[in-house]
């Protein structure tokens, strides 16, 4: 009898696959892997830790994110948080979510995320009426997922697992439907886009989908930016989220190498198909620390709003986790504070500072108020699954 695979098992065999296919779409994410392991062997890293991904997609509409929450639904992933990218200092015009595990004992067994992006084509700010009416109706006429892949995730989500040789051929297909396209561009299309952000073209200018990028985990992330620089590698101006300190680390801190040259095929009007490039993939990486409470988040915007926050981080957080749990700023299990709940979600502004230091320019967005209900709610009656609130989430691992 063919032996079962189980939900875990189908999330870390898929993160592992699209690790494959992006080292071999990416080969310096290969390099970004490597050196983080070695930081991490030095640093004594937990297997959880070594094997750790997140990764990105974006979409371009509701019908194609609810297609995304069945697919990862087969996988254990679900949505966690709601993302505005729109209001942030970089704006990008996208509301997010991310899809992960929620369990504390599936988040040790495989801790695969992805922030999934969805173009906000109702924000009038940067989309014109004329120009989301063209948007949305090419975004109609695309199909990013076979409908017999989503259809078999179904099954496989209601029935939590299915037999091995079922197993294969999913996360075969599942990978498949992130590969990086050589379907001619139709270029006119993607510039005009591209005029309003480069990631509305990214995600509205070609007929797929693809893994923007793939974020390997690393405990010291001051100390990984710096030996890839010394390999050569460009890295973006800085690491984004909290600053470095002498006390615990908190929420997210990421940084990358800066978006390479791609070689893509691009069809012009008259017809004629020429080869291009474009720089909109990365390689991303993260450190993350614990997770901080209502108050502790409170406390962490303040201290983000100063001048300097390195310098005024010791004002706003002490330097202890036994401080910490006293105060009630984070989350630690049982309120040991020799136990600390790992921070498992993102920063919008971090998010939005990421996706602008590999951008050529800024969104363009008009200055007006923005018209558009985008929210946590309105995005869960479109995929029709409940967005967890990170918060409780937390509190739930921290009374364990």
């Amino acid at each position: 009898m063919t032996a079962r695979v189980q939900t875990w098992q189908l999330r870390a065999e898929f993160a592992a696959a699209l690790s494959r296919l992006y080292a071999a779409e990416v080969p310096m994410y290969s390099t970004l892997v490597e050196v983080s392991a070695e930081v991490n062997r030095e640093l004594d890293a937990t297997e959880r830790v070594i094997v750790e991904r997140h990764g990105a997609i974006r979409v371009g509409n509701p019908r194609e994110l609810a297609d995304v929450a069945d697919l990862f639904a087969a996988f254990g992933m679900f949505p966690v948080g709601f993302y505005d990218l729109r209001d942030a200092g970089s704006p990008v015009p996208v509301v997010s979510t991310a899809f992960r595990p929620i369990d504390s004992d599936d988040l040790e067994h495989n801790p695969f995320r992805v922030f999934t992006s969805m173009l906000a084509t109702a924000d009038e700010r940067f989309f014109a009426p004329d120009l989301r009416m063209r948007v949305e109706r090419y975004l109609a006429d695309r199909q990013l997922f076979d409908p017999a892949l989503i259809a078999e995730a179904r099954r496989i989500a209601s029935d939590a697992g299915t037999d091995r040789d079922s197993a294969d051929r999913f996360i075969a297909a599942a990978v498949d439907a992130f590969a990086l396209s050589r379907e001619p561009i139709d270029r006119a299309w993607y510039d005009e886009l591209a005029h309003v952000s480069a990631v509305a073209a990214d995600i509205a200018g070609v007929r797929t989908t693809h893994i923007n990028h793939l974020t390997p985990r690393v405990l010291d992330i001051d100390e990984l930016y710096v030996r890839m620089s010394r390999r050569g590698i460009e890295m973006i101006d800085a690491i984004q989220g909290p600053p470095r300190c002498d006390g615990p680390a908190v929420l997210l801190r990421q940084t990358s190498f800066r978006a390479l040259s791609e070689p893509r095929r691009f069809r012009d009007d008259d017809g004629q198909v020429s080869e291009g490039t474009l720089r909109v993939r990365f390689g991303e990486v993260e450190s993350r620390g614990v997770a901080l409470t209502a108050e502790g988040r409170r406390r962490y915007d303040q201290a983000m709003a100063e001048t300097d926050p390195a310098a005024m981080w010791n004002t706003y957080f002490p330097a202890t986790d036994e401080a910490m749990a006293a105060s009630g700023l984070a989350y630690y299990r049982g309120g040991d504070p020799s136990k600390p709940v790992a921070y498992e979600d993102f920063l919008p502004a971090s998010a939005a500072g990421i996706f602008r230091s590999n951008l050529d320019s800024d969104a363009h967005a008009a200055d007006e108020a923005d018209s558009s209900q985008y929210s946590l709610s309105w995005m869960a009656g479109q995929i029709g699954h409940h967005i967890h609130d990170p918060y409780e989430l937390y509190e739930k691992a921290a009374s364990q």
